[in-house]
């Protein structure tokens, strides 16, 4: 029997990985296949640079804690294929991914895999009676193979960063919220999450003329009050308690998606009862149990966090700095991501970094170009040839928290492995 990332790699072999913009193909294939997008149900688009994930997930917990049924499509998995479409009360199943790409393939329109993926998400979803249809967008917006509908039930954009700026001209941060923003539905209700000023400034000159209910985050806010943190809009005080959602970023993108759920009509009680069981994987996360705690001391914390941009990789330093324990890193990074300007973040923070390059990714780079971008920084470093390795440097008998970070690809062959 093939698992799905066996299967998964031969997708790769038989459909570019390269991304490439543009609705014109997969227009086609969806007119070809009698336009099973017009079945989804409430369709809702998450796009962004940073926190997509996130509130999606946190929607989609609030969505069904209310009694209602999401399918929902994100990109990219971390260890399973099968996680990327979530049906009612199930992942896809390899069977029914197998079927579904046999069918569109016989169209004989070019695709890349992207696009494959997501009209295999619509050709499920389609075909179940499911209440919310939850979509993360891949790259930008105005070219992503998740903008297909000209009225959504909304559109909820999350921090936009100057990520992707290889994709763009001008590169700018103008250019890119003009391609995430700028082509938004002008029949749906826009939600835009926190952000930057001066990228908040930009996005709303860009929607200045979009016809939609806009919601900017100046609606709600994200408040502490001793050791309790609460969302609070101008009728509602929820809340936030977690074990899981630790840093700033991440209840931001939850604010976002507590603001959505309650113009849905969600009540505040079940929002506030289901805050507690979010988990996001991969994201602050701590690795408690598996194959590679054998790996580490009882006493040392191993601590998961798939930050790759600048933005992401500041919240990670905001959310360390708080530890009281030394604090050491295993770092893998795609060469795209900026690696110099991601690791600036961290000044002060690590005992050392230890560096690998990401398995089976051939846009990473290698542990010594890594490596000689720490130098640089001045920090001490140390490359391995693989995260196991890193890991038997680090290990003591000492309390210490071990962070892997710099791409989710890279806690995505961890948690694999674990």
């Amino acid at each position: 029997m093939v698992n799905s990332e066996i299967y998964y790699n031969q997708l790769q072999k038989k459909y570019s990985r390269r991304i490439t913009l543009g609705l014109s193909r997969i227009k086609k294939a969806l007119k070809l296949l009698g336009n099973p997008e017009k079945k989804l149900k409430r369709p809702i688009n998450i796009l962004g640079s940073d926190g997509k994930y996130s509130c999606l997930r946190s929607l989609q917990y609030f969505i069904e804690a209310n009694g209602q049924t999401t399918s929902t499509f994100i990109s990219p998995h971390l260890y399973d294929l099968r996680s990327r479409i979530w049906l009612k009360n199930r992942f896809i199943s390899l069977k029914e991914i197998k079927k579904y790409e046999n069918k569109i393939s016989k169209l004989n329109v070019k695709l890349s895999l992207f696009e494959v993926l997501t009209l295999i998400y619509v050709l499920a979803a389609s075909r179940k009676d499911i209440d919310y249809s939850l979509l993360e967008s891949g790259l930008l917006f105005l070219g992503d193979s998740t903008r297909l509908f000209k009225k959504p039930l909304l559109q909820a954009c999350t921090n936009i960063n100057k990520q992707h700026l290889e994709w763009i001209s001008p590169k700018t941060i103008n250019e890119i919220c003009r391609q995430k923003v700028g082509y938004l539905s002008n029949e749906s209700n826009i939600y835009i999450g926190k952000q930057n000023p001066k990228t908040l400034k930009i996005i709303k000159e860009i929607l200045k003329k979009n016809k939609s209910k806009i919601t900017y985050p100046s609606k709600w806010r994200i408040v502490s009050e001793g050791k309790k943190i609460y969302y609070k809009d101008k009728n509602n005080k929820i809340s936030i308690r977690s074990n899981y959602i630790n840093s700033k970023g991440l209840i931001d993108n939850l604010g976002l998606a507590i603001k959505i759920a309650l113009d849905l009509k969600i009540k505040p009680t079940n929002i506030e009862k289901t805050i507690p069981k979010i988990f996001f994987e991969g994201r602050l996360q701590y690795l408690k149990k598996g194959k590679l705690r054998k790996f580490v001391h009882k006493k040392e914390k191993v601590l998961l966090d798939g930050a790759h941009s600048s933005a992401s990789g500041n919240n990670l330093y905001n959310y360390l700095k708080t530890l009281k324990l030394p604090i050491y890193c295993i770092w893998g990074m795609q060469k795209n991501k900026l690696p110099y300007e991601f690791l600036s973040n961290f000044k002060g923070i690590f005992k050392k970094i230890i560096t690998v390059k990401i398995p089976n990714e051939k846009n990473a780079c290698t542990a010594d170009e890594l490596k000689t971008i720490a130098l640089k920084q001045k920090y001490k470093v140390e490359s391995a040839q693989n995260f196991k390795e890193g890991l038997k440097i680090i290990t003591t008998r000492k309390p210490k928290v071990i962070c892997f970070m710099g791409s989710l690809y890279f806690i995505g062959s961890i948690l694999k492995e674990n």
